[in-house]
């Protein structure tokens, strides 16, 4: 593992030192790649007695959806999750309080999220340092994160915890990258732009793949790309997620700072302690989710607004649908009739494949 950390830290400290110009982006571009393939070499140690999964990490997932809070010690993540769910995670006012992962589970509007309490980072987690390891691929399973961050210490903390967040392959609030990358038996590397590239040339490329010992394959880009969102794509682990700032202990700082704070792009400032703003809290986690409501109505009767079907914004066909509720349901269906803003006229009678939008009510028609 020393060697390993080695080598990152000797590519790192090159990549300082490089000037950065369209000479050299060939060679970034392959220590980049170089970079990106030792840290996977970290994440998943080959030798079986490299360390546990660590007491309390493996949570089994359970409601619609799952959220994690992530920050250093001390910055009020404990505090933030006793308020929000009722559940009891020790609190103290000295660091490292929280040493496994605690859930609890709040329900809004219909929904159950399931809210996890990650042990504080520490910086140097994606190299392996402290808990990094766990709290991170712990994170990687989340549907959204929160990021907590202390009023009063400064902003830096958020740069060194996304720093740590996208050394493990989390890339937060972006698309994945658009572009297509297809290998192929013979041909060499066949390079293609729709756009103009400042970033990518064909060496550059080719120094990227010849590093992952690719020497055939189809690229094709649709934007002006980067080094990293090839060695991304290429990689092929990345999981991109949600992110919400949440600046904790506003009540510490003044009102023109918190002005400031609040022109921020996905920030949303709170006070867990005095319970200030956690209403907007919510709200903003449940748009950053992005989730679907469907109500379900049986024969003849009226329709249950009381429990609601939860379906992710990119899952929320009938069929998906039907496999929530159980997945011998599809065996049987016949045709569906759907209520709401997706439906025509109402109820509009549709197949598997309509797709459905927040607060529909659905009726379902089986076989006899």
């Amino acid at each position: 593992m020393a060697t390993v950390m080695q080598k990152i830290k000797d590519i790192e400290d090159e990549m300082a030192r490089t000037q950065k110009n369209k000479a050299t982006a060939h060679h970034l571009g392959l220590l980049k790649a170089k970079l990106a393939k030792l840290r996977r070499e970290l994440l998943t140690p080959s030798s079986k007695g490299a360390g546990g999964a660590g007491e309390g990490f493996d949570v089994t997932k359970s409601g619609d959806s799952r959220v994690g809070l992530v920050g250093f010690p001390s910055v009020g993540k404990s505090t933030l999750l006793n308020k929000l769910t009722g559940t009891f995670s020790e609190v103290a006012s000295y660091e490292f309080t929280t040493l496994t992962c605690i859930p609890g589970v709040i329900t809004y509007r219909g929904a159950k999220i399931q809210l996890l309490d990650l042990p504080g980072i520490i910086e140097g987690a994606k190299d392996g340092k402290g808990r990094g390891r766990q709290v991170i691929s712990t994170a990687r399973t989340c549907n959204c994160i929160l990021i907590v961050l202390d009023a009063i210490k400064p902003i830096t903390h958020k740069r060194l915890i996304e720093k740590e967040l996208e050394g493990f392959g989390i890339r937060l609030n972006k698309e994945p990258p658009n572009l297509t990358f297809r290998k192929k038996e013979k041909g060499g590397i066949n390079f293609t732009s729709t756009s103009t590239n400042t970033n990518l040339d064909l060496d550059t490329v080719k120094a990227i793949c010849s590093e992952y010992r690719i020497h055939n394959a189809d690229i094709t880009l649709r934007y002006d790309a980067t080094a990293d969102d090839l060695i991304d794509v290429i990689e092929g682990s990345r999981v991109y997620i949600p992110c919400i700032y949440v600046v904790n202990k506003i009540d510490q700082i003044t009102l023109e700072e918190l002005e400031i704070l609040d022109k921020l792009p996905h920030y949303c400032p709170i006070s867990a302690h005095l319970e200030w703003n956690l209403d907007g809290l919510l709200e903003k986690i449940w748009e950053y989710l992005d989730l679907t409501r469907v109500y379900t109505k049986p024969k003849g009767m009226n329709p249950d607004y009381e429990d609601p079907v939860i379906l992710s914004s990119k899952k929320r066909t009938v069929e998906d649908f039907c496999l929530r509720i159980h997945k011998d349901m599809l065996k049987q269906f016949k045709y569906a009739l759907v209520w709401g803003s997706s439906a025509k006229h109402k109820p509009q009678r549709v197949g598997k494949e309509h797709e459905l939008e927040d607060e529909d009510v659905v009726q379902i028609i089986k076989k006899i």
